[in-house]
This record gives C-alpha cells, sequence and structure tokens, in this order.
C-alpha cells in the first residue's frame, strides 16, 4: 500500500527476513519495552511464519512497524512502533488499516491489540483507532 499527500509519502509492506536488524533498530530508535523475543532470529521466524509483519517505509529507510496475527480464534497485533523522526503522519493509522485489512482476509471476526500500560499515549493512539479496553481482562504470561 502506497499513501501518499503534499508532505508525505510512505509505503506499507511486508518486511523481508533480511531486515530484521533493521526492525530491531527501529523498536529500539521508537522506545519500545525490550522482550525477550527482541532477536533477529525471532523476527525472522515471526516473518517466515504466517504472521504479517509489516514495516512502513520512507526513502528505503522502515520507520514504523506492526505485527498482526491469527492464531485460529482472533486476531492479535503486536508492536506498532514509528520512528520519532515520522509520527503524526499517519504512518500508526496506515499500519493498522493494513493489519485490519490482512487480518480481515483470514476470516478473523475480533481483534486484540498489546498495549503497555506505562505509555498513556500508546492507549490514546489505540482509542483513537477505534479499539476499547476490555473490562475484566489481564494477561498473564510466564517466559519459559
Amino acid at each position: 500500500m502506497d499513501l501518499s499527500d503534499n508532505t508525505n509519502t510512505f509505503l506499507i509492506r511486508e518486511c523481508r527476513p533480511e531486515e530484521a536488524k533493521a526492525l530491531l533498530a527501529l523498536w529500539h530508535a521508537s522506545g519500545t519495552s525490550p522482550s525477550v523475543t527482541d532477536t533477529v532470529t525471532d523476527i525472522r521466524g515471526a516473518i517466515e511464519s504466517s504472521a504479517s509483519v509489516l514495516v512502513a517505509e520512507v526513502d528505503q529507510c522502515i520507520v514504523g512497524s506492526l505485527i498482526a496475527t491469527f492464531d485460529g480464534w482472533r486476531g492479535n497485533m503486536y508492536r506498532i512502533a514509528v520512528h520519532p523522526d515520522y509520527r503524526r503522519r499517519g504512518i500508526g493509522r496506515a499500519l493498522v488499516a493494513e493489519g485490519e485489512r490482512c487480518l480481515a482476509n483470514l476470516g478473523v471476526k475480533r481483534i486484540t491489540a498489546l498495549v503497555e500500560e506505562k505509555y498513556p499515549w500508546a492507549i490514546a493512539f489505540w482509542s483513537d483507532v477505534g479499539y476499547e479496553i476490555e473490562p475484566g481482562i489481564v494477561r498473564f504470561f510466564r517466559n519459559p
């Protein structure tokens, strides 16, 4: 998906396995919280799986990302990030729209987004694009 206006031109596309390091660099520059899966191997695994690992590109540079997956039950979105120098240009909204399109093509009927509550601007972003906080849900995790 190529999106342009008078001041912004960016492309939303699937990430390629050889771009895993660039994706890690974007996440670091964007201030996302580190995860045990922030490795080149894990990113390449996601890219080579059925997940849609989407990137926003400007002048052949990765400036945004979103991972959209379907587990057979519901769609999930993770790791939305936009480089600070490219924020407020519609890149995040375009990534979410493309993630939703990818998931809809798989027949997804419900989409969740994992959002770090310590970032109020992230919660505001997801609210602005039409998502709601699901009352009564707490996420549990364990790193095996």
